[in-house]
């Protein structure tokens, strides 16, 4: 039986193309473990799957709205197909900044955006959806089978290279809003993140990890605890994903290693505020445990809506104190183990 190729279309954040994820087992499962999986990302995120043996090729898009005549990136793609055309096209990638590529790439079957009449569903989790997107592609059962899914460097190494012990707990504070000059909605308190870090490092090994471009947010953290292993910038993706893997669990709010802990089937604790989580926030499948933890006020969710555009105090992230984190992470992650009453040092 020929081998059959697919071709993924994903050029948005890293929590988007963790979600996408879910495609990969779908079409293994549709077609056979030696399908050819290529995927298009931008460069950053297209990272995550380095040492991921179940895909191909990355083709990496830096600029998704030159059209094809002007993008050597997009050109690339197109004369790729033609020497080696596609059994399927998936494309997850919204907007008119695909319709070209899309339209001449060569592949049998097309779905997805600008491929059929798809469109995006609402109110359902981001996960769901994008399986609606690619339903055409796999039948049923393979189809709601499928879940996010990653592959990065292996426990142990991580384990060794880092210095981590058996028990630790990852916490990530920053999000991808942190470099914009208007309020961030979806940020906690940096008071509050080094309240919890302080409270659990007396309990379990800490570390934190964040993106080498956000040394001015987490200035405002330092310096850590004694104990405290700061990793933030100093991981490859492929790297964050086995420490992430190994951790007992993850504390975020919602941002992309949030979906790294969900997909990774670590134990994930993701303070909520604006927007949505059960279309946005990490995904909850059968073999993970999701914590959505959240002041539950009337206003929200209220991401990209007037409400949002006018608040100028999120106090539906500030309405989450540090000692409702810990409690809630030392019962879970901690259990068994005696709980210090941190009511006083994480308020």
């Amino acid at each position: 039986m020929r081998v059959k190729t697919v071709l993924v279309i994903q050029c948005g954040a890293l929590g988007d193309l963790i979600c996408s994820t879910s495609v990969i087992d779908a079409v293994v499962r549709q077609f056979g473990k030696d399908t050819r999986i290529d995927f298009v990302c931008k460069p950053g995120p297209g990272g995550l799957f380095a040492l991921d043996h179940r895909v191909n090729r990355v083709f990496n898009l830096s600029h998704c709205k030159w059209p094809v005549w002007l993008s050597p990136g997009k050109r690339n793609i197109v004369r790729s197909s033609m020497v080696s055309p596609y059994d399927v096209l998936i494309n997850f990638g919204g907007g008119s900044q695909f319709k070209g590529l899309v339209e001449k790439v060569c592949a049998r079957q097309k779905v997805g955006f600008y491929g059929s009449e798809d469109h995006f569903p609402q109110g359902m989790h981001m996960v769901d959806a994008l399986k609606r997107i690619y339903a055409r592609a796999v039948d049923e059962e393979h189809l709601w089978q499928s879940f996010p899914s990653l592959v990065g460097t292996p426990v142990d190494d991580v384990t060794n290279a880092y210095g981590l012990e058996d028990r630790y707990i990852v916490i990530s504070p920053s999000n991808s809003h942190h470099n914009q000059k208007k309020i961030n909605h979806r940020a906690w308190d940096d008071r509050r993140w080094s309240e919890l870090i302080e409270a659990l490092n007396r309990d379990i090994q800490v570390v934190v990890v964040g993106s080498r471009n956000e040394g001015r947010f987490f200035d405002g953290l330092r310096p850590f605890p004694s104990g405290v292993v700061d990793l933030v910038g100093k991981t490859s993706i492929a790297d964050l994903v086995g420490v992430i893997e190994g951790a007992r669990g993850l504390i975020a709010t919602d941002t992309g290693t949030a979906h790294m802990a969900s997909a990774t089937g670590t134990e994930v604790f993701a303070l909520i505020g604006p927007t949505p989580a059960w279309v946005t926030g990490p995904y909850q499948g059968p073999a993970n445990k999701v914590h959505i933890i959240s002041s539950n006020l009337p206003c929200s969710p209220c991401y990209k809506t007037e409400i949002m555009k006018k608040c100028r105090d999120n106090l539906c992230m500030k309405g989450i104190s540090a000692s409702d984190v810990y409690t809630k992470v030392a019962a879970s992650c901690l259990a068994g183990e005696r709980l210090q009453d941190k009511k006083s040092a994480a308020s």
